[in-house]
């Protein structure tokens, strides 16, 4: 049976207009594991706060990073998904899709049921697990088949935040870049939850968010929790990097409102500006750089280091369609399908 691989990312709107914004986040917020609230108060959030004010802002956003080719994380998926073709060949074709506008997981289906494929793998490109972003997608991809293409198999990638291959292609990226920029330390940014969605996976209801040291190390109570997968490829990070002790921390970006996980990337940016020269961001959250690592960080932050003291911030680009990156996905493709095999064969 041939197989294909399914490159999912979160998504991004269609260009950098209000409208276009407002269609997105429409979709986007409109998911219940996202704003994950009562129906009836997550329609009021939406459609009386936030869609008549904040499409027009981030649409602003949107256009201080956006490209001839159009969105850096659609215009990085379509190189991610040309190169991960070139190295499985013709034989396990790819399709990149995205969970919030387009290319839809349907037409991403789609493409991949027209060149005859039988068995898919679904890679979320989240490399830690939330329900916000890999739960959501997993689900979706389930209904979306069981609608437009019932007789077809399918194998999900797990988080990948502790595999090698990842590490390795982040640790190949980041080392030339904090080299030239001489940093005086490294902060590895990773994008915020609200905290009721990571204590929610708890099941002994002891363990996360009850400590300041509940992240240090992953057990039974903390698997699946995302800050402390976060911690875990920031330390991973760090050692592969050869960073020295008190030469890097954590922080956590783009919060909206209060109860979400801490400490915030902007006032740590505040703090450490202070105290170093010369910072350097990475976001290994994100294996495409978008307008969380772009705007937030490469200009907003910097201004904000800047405006506070510092000398200099440099964001580490992410992994993109890096080659390192590339023979991962490849990896990761190939052992999820055997997975599958193994799972669907005949007793």
């Amino acid at each position: 049976m041939r197989r294909g691989l399914l490159l999912v990312n979160l998504g991004t709107p269609d260009g950098p207009t209000a409208a276009e914004v407002r269609r997105y986040l429409a979709e986007f917020l409109g998911d219940p594991y996202v704003l994950d609230m009562n129906p009836v108060g997550r329609w009021l959030l939406l459609h009386a706060v936030i869609l008549p004010f904040r499409p027009a802002r981030s649409a602003e956003l949107y256009r201080r990073i956006w490209t001839e080719e159009g969105s850096p994380l659609l215009v990085h998926g379509r190189a991610l998904a040309d190169a991960a073709r070139g190295r499985l060949g013709a034989d396990f074709p790819v399709a990149l899709a995205m969970r919030y506008g387009r290319p839809s997981l349907a037409e991403g289906l789609a493409e991949l049921k027209a060149k005859g494929v039988g068995e898919v793998v679904v890679l979320p490109l989240y490399p830690q697990y939330a329900t916000s972003t890999s739960q959501s997608t997993v689900d979706r991809v389930r209904q979306v088949a069981t609608r437009d293409w019932p007789e077809v198999k399918l194998a999900f990638v797990p988080p990948f935040f502790a595999d090698e291959g990842f590490l390795d292609a982040f640790v190949q990226v980041s080392r030339p870049v904090l080299e030239a920029a001489r940093a005086d330390h490294v902060l590895f940014s990773f994008h915020g939850l609200p905290k009721r969605q990571v204590t929610r996976l708890d099941e002994t209801g002891r363990h996360c968010l009850k400590s300041a040291d509940c992240c240090d190390a992953l057990g039974e109570a903390n698997l699946c929790c995302y800050r402390a997968q976060a911690f875990a490829t920031a330390r991973a990070l760090a050692a592969g990097l050869a960073l020295p002790p008190g030469g890097w921390s954590v922080a956590f970006q783009s919060r909206l409102g209060k109860g979400w996980l801490e400490p915030f990337t902007d006032v740590q940016v505040a703090a450490l500006a202070g105290k170093v020269r010369r910072l350097a961001v990475v976001c290994p959250a994100f294996v495409a750089d978008c307008l969380e690592t772009l705007e937030e960080i490469g200009l907003r932050a910097r201004d904000s280091f800047r405006a506070a003291g510092g000398e200099e911030l440099t964001l580490v680009p992410s992994l993109n369609a890096h080659p390192a990156w590339v023979e991962t996905v490849a990896r990761l493709a190939a052992r999820a399908v055997f997975s599958a095999r193994e799972r669907t064969a005949p007793a």
